[in-house]
């Protein structure tokens, strides 16, 4: 057996809107041609690259101190940690939802329209935030991002990466819409919508997409998710276990009574073993290109 791949820093950003007195969040399907997850929907993020880890640079140009933002989104990460992430989360919710979580001053260059026709048209450059924040003053919205939850890829898993999941506000004035590359189909849903959804296989959601709406589920408006995240913090990594098995494979959250023991799998007892929304679950089996929840 050969050793699991080290796992790569990433950063998830769960973008959340009001709508018609409670919230949707908003969801973007991976390319069929994608090696993580591919044709799942998923929120918006990716891995960290090197220019996001330059803290002495970017703790310059962030909307609160640096010392706030380690307050506010710590927890286990230290300064550079914390600004390596969100900085990651920021320029990846822009390049693959075309979201901007920066505050740009009045009457400043045309780099925010140039990126944005650069997005559709063309590759952004690889350092084309900097680039904003260098020649139009953009300062990174550190203040609208909040703690969710740390993921960690199955060590079975061909890919696997380190994630952070924060949740941030729409911002006004500003809407989503897929890169057509990575990203191809992009849709706002209320979170019991998308597991309805994932469950009839017409917004098949990846294991963690899964989980978080979820864990959405009991907050029935934005009053009741903003007094959720004020008690939030990032929890002991989440590092789930997979077994590939005669039809697909399941998933074995860390939560499962049986987690880390030897078990038999009744592979013919499965569909029985479906939930519905809103019901508790500790295991994701994959079933013809979709995964679902079932109880233990």
């Amino acid at each position: 057996m050969t050793d699991a791949p080290e796992p790569r820093p990433a950063s998830t950003v769960v973008l959340v809107r009001a709508h018609e007195g409670s919230f949707q969040v908003y969801l973007l399907k991976r390319s069929p041609r994608s090696a993580f997850f591919p044709g799942n929907y998923v929120f918006p993020g990716g891995g960290m690259s090197t220019p996001d880890r330059d803290t002495p640079w970017w703790r310059r140009h962030l909307d609160l101190p640096a010392e706030e933002a380690v307050r506010r989104l710590g927890g286990g990460l230290g300064e550079e940690g914390i600004i390596a992430h969100g900085v990651s989360g920021i320029r990846e919710t822009f390049e693959e939802a075309g979201v901007l979580l920066c505050h740009r001053r009045e009457g400043a260059g045309n780099t925010f329209e140039k990126i944005c026709l650069l997005r559709t048209s063309e590759r952004l450059p690889k350092g084309w935030l900097r680039e904003g924040v260098e020649r139009d003053g953009w300062t990174l919205s550190f203040s609208v991002l909040a703690r969710w939850s740390h993921w960690i890829t199955p060590e079975a898993m061909p890919k696997r990466f380190d994630t952070r999941f924060f949740l941030a506000f729409m911002p006004s004035g500003q809407s989503c819409a897929p890169d057509q590359r990575e990203t191809t189909h992009g849709v706002w849903l209320t979170p019991e919508e998308a597991l309805k959804g994932n469950l009839r296989g017409e917004t098949p959601l990846s294991p963690p997409t899964l989980v978080t709406l979820s864990e959405l589920l009991p907050c029935k408006n934005l009053p009741e998710l903003k007094a959720a995240l004020e008690a939030r913090t990032w929890g002991r990594p989440l590092l789930p276990l997979f077994r590939p098995l005669s039809r697909g494979g399941i998933i074995i959250e860390p939560w499962d009574p049986m987690y880390g023991s030897e078990f038999e799998v009744d592979v013919s007892r499965l569909d029985s073993a479906v939930v519905p929304v809103g019901e508790p679950f500790s295991r994701i089996w994959y079933r013809d290109g979709i995964w679902m929840p079932i109880r233990a």
